[in-house]
């Protein structure tokens, strides 16, 4: 279950950046790295953007990337009210951001198949309103749960 890879903690209904830059560094301060190592992984993420959007439409963001600073597949989701530039397919502002990291080689092998439920999840017709009337985050984990995930 998606809702099962979200650390509590690791969720934000209220991020304040306004670059790309800022918005990356919140999500990757809710995966609780220190110092260096949120650097370097907030390097990687802007990397992975460079080579093209996460912005997958629909005012959802999907940053990604694989990183041998974490030791298993994690999760972070973070909303932006007034949401920002990202360069999305639709060229509309994002609002919702899922990050996905996950180590080079992991046993699982959940990276893909994480990304792909996100996406499908995302592309659900009441899903970007429901993600705008979450008032906590308990409600996005029921949102998940609803929608099976």
């Amino acid at each position: 279950m998606l809702s099962s890879l979200f650390a509590p903690d690791a969720l934000r209904l209220d991020l304040s950046g306004t670059s790309q830059d800022e918005v990356l560094a919140e999500l990757v301060a809710l995966l609780g790295l220190d110092g260096p190592d949120a650097a370097i992984l907030q390097k990687l993420l802007k990397r992975r953007e460079s080579l093209g959007s996460t912005g997958v439409g629909r005012g959802v963001a999907i940053p990604h990337t694989r990183c041998a600073l974490v030791d298993g597949l994690r999760l972070a989701f973070g909303r932006l009210p007034p949401g920002i530039p990202w360069a999305a397919i639709d060229n509309r502002p994002v609002h919702f951001f899922f990050l996905i990291v996950a180590p080079p080689l992991e046993v699982s092998n959940e990276y893909l198949p994480v990304l792909g439920r996100i996406a499908q999840f995302v592309k659900e017709p009441d899903v970007p309103e429901r993600l705008a009337g979450l008032s906590a985050p308990e409600d996005f984990f029921a949102l998940l749960r609803e929608k099976g995930l």
